[in-house]
This record gives C-alpha cells, sequence and structure tokens, in this order.
C-alpha cells in the first residue's frame, strides 16, 4: 500500500473545464487552491502529483490570478517554472494507478462540476480513497463531486457525514448561482449530509474520519494544513 513508501505521495487532481456549460464564462480550478496546497505538501517532505481527466494543461480560472484574489503563493507559483510545468503538464487521471498514494487533494473552482462531478474514475478514486481511510481533501467546489457516490454497501458517502463546501449564498453573491448544473449546498444535504457553513468567505474547514471538506477559498491553506498534519503523523 501507499503507506509503506518512504515519501508520502498527494494525488491533486485539478478539473480539464475551462467555460460554464453554455454561459460562455471562463472558469478552471482557482489559483489558490492548488499553489498553497502545493506548496505546503511539497515543503513538507511530500510528493504532489497533478492530474486532470484530460491531463496535460489544466485551466486556472482566470479571475483567481487577479487581485484581489492573488496571494504570496499565487504570486510565488507563477514564477515558478518547475510548478507551472506541473500545471500545464498534468497527467491523465485514467492512467494513474492512484493505490500508490497516501491522500487525495482536490482543489475547487466551478469546472469540476463539469466534469469530475459525474467522471466514473473520479467517483470510484475518491470511494477507494475513503473506504481505505486514506485522506480525501476538498475544498470549495470540489465537494460537488461527493453527490453521486455511493460506498460498496450502496449507501450514499456523505449520508450523516459532516462536510462543508462553497455556500449557495456565496454563489449567489457572486451572481453565479443560476449558471451551474447543480447546487452542491442543496444536493448534499438532500443525501442526508451534514453541511456546516460559516460567514461567506470565512476560512471553515470540517473534519470527519477520512473526508476533510473546506467551505471556500480561504479555508485552502488551513486545510492544506490540517491534511499536512495528518500525513505528518
Amino acid at each position: 500500500m501507499a503507506t509503506q513508501n518512504k515519501q508520502k505521495r498527494v494525488l491533486l487532481v485539478m478539473s480539464s473545464v475551462d467555460e460554464m456549460g453554455i454561459s460562455g464564462k471562463q472558469t478552471g480550478t482557482w489559483f489558490e487552491e492548488v499553489a498553497t496546497p502545493y506548496y505546503v505538501l511539497t515543503e513538507a517532505g511530500f510528493e504532489v502529483v497533478l492530474a486532470s481527466p484530460k491531463g496535460g494543461n489544466a485551466p486556472i480560472d482566470l479571475l483567481s490570478m487577479k487581485p484581489p484574489f492573488t496571494t504570496k503563493n499565487t504570486e510565488r507559483f507563477f514564477n515558478d517554472p518547475v510548478a507551472t510545468f506541473a500545471v500545464q503538464n498534468t497527467r491523465k487521471l485514467r492512467e494513474i494507478d492512484y493505490s500508490t498514494f497516501d491522500a487525495l487533494f482536490i482543489p475547487g473552482g466551478y469546472g469540476l462540476i463539469w466534469d469530475l462531478a459525474s467522471d466514473s474514475y473520479a467517483i470510484k478514486m475518491i470511494r477507494d480513497f475513503y473506504e481505505s481511510e486514506r485522506p480525501v481533501a476538498m475544498v470549495c467546489h470540489a465537494p460537488a463531486i461527493l453527490r453521486d457516490i455511493k460506498l460498496s454497501d450502496g449507501t450514499y458517502l456523505v449520508d450523516g457525514v459532516s462536510l462543508t463546501g462553497f455556500k449557495n449564498d456565496e454563489d449567489t453573491e457572486i451572481e453565479l448561482l443560476h449558471h451551474l448544473l447543480f447546487s452542491l449546498e442543496d444536493e448534499l444535504k438532500r443525501r442526508g449530509a451534514n453541511y456546516i457553513s460559516k460567514t461567506n468567505w470565512e476560512a471553515n474547514v470540517v473534519e470527519d474520519g477520512a473526508l476533510m471538506t473546506g467551505q471556500s477559498p480561504a479555508s485552502a491553506p488551513p486545510l492544506a494544513e490540517a491534511l499536512k498534519a495528518r500525513l505528518s503523523a
């Protein structure tokens, strides 16, 4: 198993989608939610492998590359040739043997609602990580992928589980809720999740067993630190 490796490995999975359906609005993965976990985890000595459904260049949400959404880590990442190369040359998800990884980190951004949330390989992968008690860290819109995941016994993974994710109120505040295929908050509650939120844009991390979730971009740093702590234990 992965835990036998000397160096812990984290699989960071990004979306391959750069447009929000037929809206014409550009999207992708939120930059801070890639950059900060990347540095927190690599500097802790873990190997971080970037992957996406299509492989190759994984799109970054352009809005997240502009102030006030940029951070020290996004600036650093943008000027880091190794990190930039990793995003532009992600591994194709279906070609990865995820049994060799110790943890999974999925950043948010709207793109994943159009690909990862309905990707059968991603759904099986998350279930396998969860059932083998390997940490699954998901931030912002990434918990939307949990909507259709069922455990081996046929129950929904989120049923009775405490978690968080991007709020309806946050989607509404930036006038994007009506552009989405579904509401993360509504669908996870419908599946029986104990959805826990804080004030819009406030850092909020909820851990329940192997599942570790963060509400919005501000939650990416504490979520990455929480995953680092687990892997370092």
